[in-house]
């Protein structure tokens, strides 16, 4: 039953991302570059500005400052997908879906501008009267009452794609076949059933506190793990000088031809580009402007030139880098692994005898900081549907997912996120465009005043 149930789910997933899905994601990010006038491209250095904390306010509302909602949003965002969701994506649809992660992220950027911009333009509040954001909220204020039904829609499916499933599936499997199996130590169901319940109870002690203790702790976690690991990917990348141009070649070419894409199969690797980045960057889910509506700041705009670095930080760097090493290394042709695994035997032929110890704790940071900062997203889609009293209920239901998440199948796991995923961008994307306007009209203003300053100084 079980086993028939989980095809069901891989079945509905491959269906569910098709063309409708591709026109949704890059269409929708294309006409937000073209119509914002490529607005987040030429202020990509006022951005950076704006994350150094120049222009934070205490006084103004909210509960983040500007560099904690990013961190919290790249928490959720850098994180697994992009250590053995790289390894999916090419072991899937051949190193050219990472050229369409590429164009999904580039377009992913001014999608992150509009939606992280409404994030704070259209706040509400829940029914303890708290300030909130996200697509849910800024769907009812912005687009009137009627729509409530699909903002409701969202937060269901908002409380599945934010489950920690993903990330307790991979470390568990990192766990086991890095550390358990080389050493010899017997493995079974009981002992994956183990490392689920130690992760539980270290992901339930943070998330208690709450979203400004997961705004501190990811705060200091982000910057660690994406240093240790680029420098680590880095070394592996250019201690093989001879392969990064083939590498990008390979990639390039791999994009429109090529074994991985011969049969009229072209459209199966861009879904898998962009179903990956997807899961790697989230741009157009609305995962991440429930964070960035947090933001302490009057500034919809200033908020929304902050959280369009994330798809830059998170696949066009992260996800490229991994790329690379699983290219470089040549793991991907010659292993039959699947995700982090695959990941760790690249690590571990560039580094013999430690790369992959590196990995493990590269792995630690990523799936635990996300595990830290997904809760506050399920927290909030279940305070919207149910009301705020009811929403401490999801971190239980969060830390029980968890264990669940350690024993299951990768597969079925990817395929039961893929489905949330698609089921959001829907009514993200689409309320977005028809909320469009609103943002056009205020970056107008607000880069006009931000000129009108610096002419004054």
């Amino acid at each position: 039953m079980f086993e028939e149930l989980g095809q069901l789910i891989i079945s509905v997933s491959d269906g569910i991302w098709g063309t409708p899905i591709l026109i949704l994601l890059l269409g929708g990010g294309f006409y937000f570059l073209v119509y914002s006038r490529l607005v987040p491209l030429r202020y990509i250095g006022h951005a950076l500005k704006i994350l150094t904390g120049k222009y934070d306010d205490p006084n103004e509302p909210g509960q983040l400052r500007h560099y904690q909602a990013l961190s919290t949003a790249l928490a959720g965002t850098v994180g697994m997908g992009n250590v053995s969701g790289v390894a999916v994506a090419i072991t899937m649809g051949g190193p050219g879906a990472i050229f369409w992660m590429w164009v999904s992220a580039l377009l992913g950027v001014s999608t992150k501008f509009f939606t992280c911009s409404l994030a704070v333009m259209f706040r509400g509040k829940d029914s303890a009267g708290e300030i909130q954001g996200g697509p849910m909220y800024y769907i009812t204020e912005g687009l009137g009452r009627n729509w409530k039904p699909v903002a409701v829609f969202f937060a269901v499916m908002a409380m599945v794609g934010v489950s920690p499933l993903f990330q307790a599936n991979q470390l568990t499997q990192m766990i086991r076949d890095v550390l358990l199996v080389p050493n010899n130590i017997p493995v079974s169901f009981g002992s994956d059933l183990v490392t689920g319940i130690v992760i539980s109870i270290i992901v339930g002690l943070v998330v208690i506190g709450g979203i400004k203790r997961i705004g501190n702790v990811t705060g200091s976690l982000v910057p660690t793990m994406v240093v240790v690991y680029t420098v680590t990917v880095l070394y592996i990348i250019f201690s093989h000088p001879a392969h990064i141009i083939p590498a990008f070649q390979t990639i390039i070419e791999d994009a429109f031809t090529g074994d991985a894409v011969l049969g009229g199969a072209v459209g199966a690797v861009i879904i898998t580009g962009v179903r990956r980045a997807a899961f790697s960057n989230e741009a157009g889910l609305g995962t991440a402007p429930m964070a960035h509506g947090a933001a302490k700041t009057n500034e919809p705009i200033r908020e929304g030139l902050v959280a369009m670095l994330g798809p830059i930080i998170d696949t066009i760097i992260v996800c490229t880098m991994t790329a690379l090493a699983l290219i470089i290394t040549d793991t991907w042709q010659i292993s039959n692994a699947d995700g982090i695994t695959l990941t760790a035997q690249a690590f571990d032929s560039a580094i013999p005898g430690v790369g992959k110890y590196i990995l493990v704790i590269c792995v630690i940071f990523f799936s635990m900081s996300t595990m830290f900062a997904f809760p506050y997203y399920g927290v909030k889609c279940l305070g919207f549907v149910a009301g705020a009293k009811y929403q401490h209920l999801y971190n239980y239901a969060f830390v029980l997912v968890i264990i669940i998440g350690a024993v299951s199948n990768l597969r079925v796991i990817i395929g039961l996120i893929d489905i949330a995923f698609a089921l959001m961008a829907f009514p993200t994307v689409i309320s977005t465009i028809l909320l469009s306007p609103h943002v056009k009209r205020a970056s107008v203003d607000y880069f006009a005043r931000l000129k009108l300053e610096k002419s004054r100084k």
